[in-house]
């Protein structure tokens, strides 16, 4: 699995969003996420498995203007 363009190494079986989020220690409140360029809503991140062939995008918003 890619993680912004880098080889996720800490993929398994059953991975979430989440579980990627929480293991990266990601603590902004905003976040924009992708898997294979398909924006997903917060509220899915502990329901969105993902595959060993996936690419994940995790941005997080600075500022807005």
């Amino acid at each position: 699995m890619m993680l912004n363009d880098r080889p996720y190494p800490d993929w398994h079986e059953g991975l979430t969003i989440q579980g990627v989020i929480e293991h990266m220690n990601f603590t902004w409140p905003k976040l924009v996420t992708k898997v294979n360029g398909q924006l997903v809503w917060p509220e899915d991140y502990p329901n969105v498995v993902l595959a060993e062939d996936d690419d994940l995008k995790i941005h997080h918003l600075l500022a807005g203007g």
